[in-house]
């Protein structure tokens, strides 16, 4: 009897593992052609300033801001798919998401509001349409 509980805790614990690694490669693998990383963490605070301005307005559709609120939620969840202890990879996995959700978001909400609540530079703005792939000129 105890040994079948160890054979059944060692798979589940096991398969929970298998699982793990099988979500970050999906996740790695969803990413944007044109996602570069470097450049979404030096973008990082204004992003979130982004993110946190276009789930307050009203004017977007209500998915978008249950979207961004669900985002906003993931970052500040202690535990993430990746620790972020781990060197690069740890905070990759954020930046992924981020971005995932943020052409997902751009694309609905559009380019205007982009530019209504970008808190940063308008280098930085071109860069976060880039990653959207959203290029337009406004």
């Amino acid at each position: 009897m105890f040994s079948e509980w160890w054979t059944v805790a060692i798979g589940l614990v096991a398969g929970l593992v298998l699982l793990w690694l099988a979500l970050g490669v999906v996740l790695w693998l969803s990413k944007p052609d044109d996602l570069s990383l470097r450049e979404l963490v030096r973008l990082l605070p204004d992003l979130l300033v982004l993110l946190k301005r276009l789930a307050e307005d009203p004017t977007i559709p209500k998915g978008v801001r249950v979207r961004l609120v669900l985002l906003l939620g993931y970052l500040a969840w202690p535990i993430d798919l990746i620790p972020d202890f781990i060197p690069v990879l740890g905070y990759a996995d954020d930046a992924i998401v981020v971005a995932l959700v943020l052409r997902s978001v751009a694309r609905r909400a559009g380019p205007a509001a982009l530019s209504r609540h970008w808190p940063g530079t308008a280098a930085g703005l071109l860069a976060v349409r880039k990653l959207c792939g959203i290029l337009t000129s406004e």
